[in-house]
């Protein structure tokens, strides 16, 4: 009989290499898809997984830091990847993807690698050169947490392993937020960049008191759609102020208090103020008490620069519900949006401001000791978003103002109609003509669709209100698919034209021209931002109100375009 052993000692482990993270204990949650899974996507291409390593690894070495912009540079650097991902309860399986971006297709020629893991936050390691590379990759994309479920609330820990010759820097702790100090509560208080007249906001929340149906609603770009909150409809700095409104007014959601949210990403006032009508109005079923506007950092792309802004402000403030308008300033991690640009409408028309940056950004730099309430990582998602704990800072702000207003004196509400708008207001009165309305609209004389008389599902879509699933923006739009004539013809009675348009990086889609009455006023060229989204452009403004003829001409009659629709000023 053989003698027994007791158990062999194990080998010894292999040494980590040095490493830095991209993703610490990051909540991720499984977003509903149309086959019943779920996906939590985290975009890296345009300088956000650079961004990612220095906010969460602590990474400053500026040529490792470039390194990371493309796939070449990425594989140079690093070795492997790991990646751990913990949530309650029993574990599920989870795959983890990163894709790179091609140069002939970016959504379709790069490399995918993926790996099996589950949910028990055990580290799984994947070592890139055991995987095939396509010659046509690019630029480090995006990263995929698959899991088989929506809903599933997760915590994700991702780092990169270098390569040799490579150092890490040191990985350091950060400290929780306690919401709770009096320097939070002092942080808060630096948010409130104008008081303004609170007329209409004290009457907004005196309304929801009486227990009046009272609507509160949020526009913006993809920070009000909720990017970075983990869910995103309800941890979103929307709904959480919503929330803080119904508090102070004693209501609630299920009582009289109705919410709206139409963020939007990528989308600036430009967008803004064209899918206004259906995305906070909803077609005349909703009119809103409280109007928070929201595009600091996505204004960029108003090629007007501030005039979109303050047509789309005045817009809400004249009609007829006379709704109270919050603007909020929301910031970017290198601390930049475009309050400097916009208070000026604010501070023209008297309204209540709230300035995240204002709150946030000089604190940042500063210890606990001298008064640092939350770190750049543990308030932005990524260099962009916030986090749960960056969307509560938000909602915080908002919170603050509304507790102002309620705990002010009443005044006289201040009439804006003889007030000169600082940015320029010729697109206040601007509504969409699509495919839902152009037969009715009295503006649209005659038109002829010719090739485009296809409609797309393939739109931006994003989350209204309180659904967790999407639903597409400009559902009502035309689609030329490659057949028939490539112009669309119309004669139509205008002062001003905007042309609304999909962006996208397909290269099955193709460019478009614009001409009034002959003269060619625009290129659209749906491939500059780089990603599948709404965007507007003028086409005509400046002149009287008359009837001009308006073509929309596909410049290569083999590549699709979708036309969302015409902006119109008449």
């Amino acid at each position: 009989m053989a003698e027994s052993r007791g158990p062999v000692a194990p080998k010894d482990p292999t040494a980590k290499r040095p490493f830095y993270y991209i993703m610490r204990d990051k909540d991720i949650c499984a977003n509903p898809q149309p086959d019943g899974t779920g996906v939590q996507f985290i975009f890296e291409s345009d300088g956000r997984l650079a961004a990612s390593a220095k906010l969460v690894g602590n990474l400053e070495d500026e040529e490792m830091l470039k390194e990371l912009f493309t796939t070449e540079g990425f594989r140079k650097q690093v070795h492997s990847i790991g990646v751990a991902v913990r949530k309650a309860g029993d574990p599920v399986k989870v795959k983890f993807c990163f894709q790179m971006y091609g140069k002939t297709d970016p959504y379709k020629t790069g490399t995918t690698i993926a790996m099996d893991l589950d949910s028990d936050g055990m580290e799984m390691v994947m070592e890139l050169d055991k995987y095939e590379w396509s010659d046509d990759d690019n630029v480090t994309g995006q990263i995929r947490f698959e899991f088989p479920e929506s809903g599933i609330a997760a915590k994700a820990t991702v780092a990169l392993y270098l390569n040799d010759g490579y150092t890490a820097p040191e990985q350091k702790e950060d400290k929780e937020v306690d919401i709770t100090s009096s320097a939070y509560k002092n942080m808060i208080g630096k948010s409130l960049m104008q008081k303004g007249n609170i007329h209409r906001l004290k009457a907004a929340i005196d309304k929801a008191r009486r227990g009046e149906k009272t609507y509160v609603s949020f526009i913006g770009g993809s920070i009000t759609q909720g990017a970075g909150a983990i869910p995103i409809n309800i941890e979103c700095y929307a709904y959480k102020a919503f929330k803080g409104f119904c508090d102070i007014a004693g209501r609630g959601y299920d009582d009289n208090v109705i919410y709206t949210k139409a963020g939007v990403g990528g989308t600036p006032s430009e967008v803004g103020i064209l899918r206004y009508e259906a995305d906070v109005l909803h077609y005349g079923e909703r009119t809103p008490d409280v109007v928070v506007v929201e595009f600091a950092v996505n204004d960029e792309g108003d090629e007007t620069k501030g005039e979109f802004f303050d047509s789309l402000v005045r817009r809400i403030y004249n009609s007829p519900q006379k709704p109270a308008v919050v603007l909020l300033y929301s910031v970017f991690v290198d601390g930049y949006n475009l309050q400097d640009r916009l208070k000026c409408v604010g501070e023209a028309y008297n309204l209540p401001m709230v300035s995240i940056r204002d709150a946030v950004y000089d604190q940042f730099y500063l210890s606990e000791e001298e008064g640092g309430v939350v770190s750049k990582n543990r308030y932005f998602y990524d260099m962009y978003h916030p986090t749960n704990v960056g969307h509560r800072i938000m909602a915080d702000g908002l919170i603050n103002m509304f507790r102002t207003a309620d705990g002010s004196d009443d005044e006289a509400d201040l009439d804006i109609s003889g007030i000169t708008p600082p940015k320029g207001a010729e697109f206040e009165s601007i509504y969409l003509v699509d495919r839902a309305n152009i037969d009715q609209c009295p503006a649209v004389i005659s038109y002829d669709m010719g090739g485009f008389d296809k409609h797309s599902d393939e739109v931006q879509h994003a989350e209204r209100d309180l659904d967790a699933q999407v639903s597409p923006e400009f559902p009502n739009n035309w689609l030329y698919d490659c057949n028939g004539e490539t112009v669309f013809r119309a004669r139509m009675k205008f002062s001003a034209l905007v042309i609304a348009y999909m962006d996208s990086a397909s290269i099955d889609v193709g460019c478009a021209e614009v001409y009034v009455d002959g003269e060619k006023k625009l290129d659209i060229d749906p491939h500059i931002i780089g990603w599948q989204h709404c965007n507007a452009l003028i086409a005509f403004r400046g002149g009287p109100s008359q009837e001009r003829d308006v073509e929309v001409r596909i410049t290569d009659g083999s590549k699709k375009f979708i036309l969302l629709g015409f902006g119109i000023v008449d």
